[in-house]
């Protein structure tokens, strides 16, 4: 009884070598959970149709490293640039805005992933601890070139 528990644990909590997961929070908890901990997040805005986006999302942060450097040290959102839910943010109520029928961003992807004057995906968002955009990095990252960001930010 006591092997079939340890077993249980271990993959309930993550624990097992090989299955790190990534621990993405929502906008909505970033302000509770700084007041507990100040960190900077990090924020990957992407489409389903966007092949850069799902490349990232198959290699980048399925990298054991750059996971436990995301859980350990940054609050991490996953947040889809076509989402249609409001979402209250930094005291400020974001929506998705409609450019056709079946098509549209949302103000939020657009407000921190306009890099240039231009959006375009993937984009990495970086913000401080007050919710304020320090680094945003538009295009693929593969595992080392996150790595070496992310090393840049703990510094």
């Amino acid at each position: 009884m006591k092997n079939k528990l340890a077993i249980l644990l271990l993959l309930c909590c993550g624990i097992h070598a090989g299955f790190a997961q990534l621990h993405s929070v929502s906008f909505e908890e970033i302000d509770s959970l700084q007041s507990i901990e100040k960190r900077k997040t990090i924020i990957f805005i992407q489409t389903d149709w966007c092949q850069f986006c799902h490349a990232m999302k198959n290699t980048t942060f399925k990298n054991e490293e750059i996971i436990q450097e995301l859980n350990t040290a940054f609050y991490f959102v996953n947040f889809n640039a076509e989402e249609k839910r409001t979402v209250v943010f930094n005291k400020t109520t974001f929506q998705f805005k409609p450019t056709g029928n079946t098509s549209g961003t949302h103000e939020l992807a657009i407000a921190l992933g306009t890099v240039n004057r231009q959006l375009n995906f993937p984009v990495l968002c970086v913000l401080n601890s007050e919710n304020e955009t320090i680094f945003q990095y538009s295009g693929y990252l593969n595992p080392k070139e996150l790595k070496l960001i992310l090393a840049k930010l703990k510094e």
